[in-house]
């Protein structure tokens, strides 16, 4: 048995390098994050995926905004990876925590100098009644940081999600059917593996 057969981790290794290799137009980082919100219902918005270990699957966001407090309420949430030119798509299913401090200011310090003066400057799922007070917050911690460096403020930073479902979905050339692989986690934290077939129609 290879580890392959019954990690989904190196499963969706494998699809991601591929889909990202053949087919670079179908941007393999970009996935569909679903919550629930605080008023009960589902939402659902696109998000970066930056890395993906054994452990789970990084992104990052403003800990105040919609999807953050939803995560706070709700931890259960799900990830979808549509690569439609790879003729693949894939599932997520797990929960969602905050990554370690030390390991968001690392992703922060990473990026360009604009990007972080906007996460200071961002008002986060809040009505911004003109963009000129956007710009005008913008060119003021530009100011405030001028000659330094920038530290991550503390509603910024990374999720980690670590699944407990992933299902594994390619169509075949003549879209008769599905080939599907499921992986649920088990109580033993090993994981179990199951096939089927899904018609299109």
């Amino acid at each position: 048995m290879t580890l392959n057969d019954h990690n989904p981790i190196a499963h969706f290794q494998k699809w991601f390098h591929e889909v990202d290799k053949a087919y670079p137009e179908d941007e393999t980082n970009i996935m569909l994050l679903s919550t629930i919100g605080l008023d009960g219902y589902p939402k659902s918005r696109v998000v970066l995926l930056k890395r993906f270990t054994w452990e789970g699957f990084v992104f990052f966001t403003n800990y105040n905004s919609e999807k953050g407090k939803a995560i706070a309420a709700n931890h259960n949430v799900s990830l979808h990876f549509n690569w439609s030119n790879a003729k693949r798509n894939v599932l997520i299913l797990g929960k969602a925590h905050k990554i370690a401090s030390n390991l968001s200011d690392g992703y922060f310090d990473s990026r360009p100098q604009g990007s972080k003066i906007a996460t200071w400057a961002s008002y986060q799922s809040d009505i911004i009644l003109s963009r000129e007070i956007l710009d005008t917050r913008f060119r003021y911690y530009q100011n405030l940081f001028t000659n330094q460096d920038i530290p991550r403020p503390e509603y910024w930073g990374g999720y980690i999600i670590k699944p407990n479902y992933l299902e594994f979905k390619e169509y075949t050339t003549a879209k008769e059917y599905s080939d599907i692989t499921l992986y649920t986690l088990n109580a033993d934290y090993s994981w179990s593996k199951h096939r089927k077939y899904d018609h299109n129609h």
